[in-house]
């Protein structure tokens, strides 16, 4: 059987392959390769392709890959997932940023019995209330980076904080997350403002009042463009030396902290990786994602990279066919460059410790200073009752 791993850029059905490579395991990759998020799918389908370069031969089958754009849009990622189920046949899908697109092709996944590795989307309800035995997350759920920062915050001594997000799910939940651990340690949260969505130019408003309401330190998440633009004025608006800026770590994620450049220095957030993570696996990682990219990894690329393997695990266990490969993928754990991975079986979600870094400068540019490991932590059923696989 051939080892060898396939990647095919628009696989088309009529192609013919060879008799040799119908054993291999067929899959779907679905991310956003044009539009807002066209970065983050880079990432993820490079990280993907470096675990399966690196771990693939231990699978004891190939894998063929059917490459598609969601573009960021639902209807369109719908489309892609019908195409790939039901035209291309794949054995699994992996892939998907956006919590929207995640949304969009749930009931067809799990109506289907097609696994998908989720390697980014976030929302709390997807290993939730909308939990499926054929849904796998191995990047993160929004509560759960966030929750372990209301404890430890209040250990260095804040007592009074101000929140600030965007107005939409994933910025209530990443919020909701750390004021429950905060409020619960003993902390208040003097104030909360939620800003317009891609719509909010001038965050001034927003920081007088945070100037102004007797907070010890704010706590955010932006990420993207709004976390560039937020960072920034943050520091022109001088806020930073009587009142510290914290938040989640997709504030100053490693794939844009150099465009915020000075202004990222000395904020202090809390991510499930970054490249200066102190360990074998994450070494080996960061070496051959360079050698490939010419660029660090970020906590997108290592989603990919951990799906990839998470597949190779699977595969490793014998598992073929859709039936399989979703039972397989939920018993799943290893040691990556995150540290110790495993899945909750109660809910499909990753479980993952989550680290506090400081943005500081390097040699080279801004770098993570990691200031604490959080103990990994299973997430809350949140409503989440998962059936068995049926076979």
């Amino acid at each position: 059987m051939k080892r060898a791993i396939l990647a095919a850029l628009g696989l088309a059905t009529s192609l013919a392959v060879p008799a040799a490579a119908e054993e291999n395991i067929k899959v779907g990759l679905l991310l956003p390769f044009s539009g807002v998020y066209a970065a983050l799918g880079n990432d993820i389908e490079a990280g993907f392709s470096v675990a399966l370069e690196q771990f693939g031969s231990e699978a004891g089958t190939g894998f063929d890959i059917v490459r598609e754009d969601t573009e960021v849009k639902p209807p369109v990622a719908l489309g892609k997932a019908k195409k790939l189920i039901l035209q291309d046949k794949v054995d699994v899908m992996a892939g998907v940023v956006s919590s929207g697109v995640l949304g969009a092709v749930r009931d067809m996944v799990h109506g289907a019995g097609v696994p998908l590795i989720v390697a980014n989307a976030g929302n709390d309800e997807a290993t939730g209330t909308s939990c499926s035995p054929y849904i796998t997350r191995m990047s993160f759920s929004n509560g759960q980076v966030n929750r372990p920062m209301g404890q430890w915050m209040y250990d260095q001594g804040i007592r009074k904080v101000y929140t600030l997000a965007p107005d939409y799910a994933a910025g209530r939940q990443m919020i909701g997350g750390f004021a429950g651990t905060f409020t619960a340690a003993g902390g208040e949260i003097v104030g909360q403002d939620f800003t317009p969505f891609q719509k909010t130019q001038d965050f001034g408003p927003y920081l007088a009042q945070a100037k102004a309401s007797g907070a010890d330190a704010v706590y955010v998440f932006y990420a993207g463009g709004e976390a560039i633009s937020f960072v920034k004025q943050y520091d022109s608006f001088g806020l930073k030396a009587d009142l510290p800026l914290y938040g989640s770590g997709f504030l100053t994620s490693p794939l844009y902290v150099n465009a915020e450049g000075p202004a990222a220095e000395g904020v202090i957030t809390a991510l499930h990786y970054v490249p200066t993570l102190d360990n074998a696996a994450n070494a080996a990682f960061v070496a051959a994602f360079e050698a490939k990219t010419g660029r660090l990894p970020s906590e997108f690329a290592v989603h990919g990279y951990d799906a990839a393997r998470a597949l190779v695990e699977a595969a490793k266990a014998g598992a073929r066919d859709r039936a399989s490969l979703a039972d397989a993928l939920r018993q799943v754990s290893f040691d990556g460059p995150r540290g110790k991975l495993s899945i909750d079986s109660a809910t499909n979600n990753i479980v993952q410790p989550v680290y506090v870094y400081e943005t500081v400068a390097g040699e080279g540019g801004l770098t993570q200073k990691v200031l604490a490991e959080l103990p990994a932590e299973a997430d809350p059923a949140n409503g989440c009752e998962m059936a068995p696989v049926s076979n």
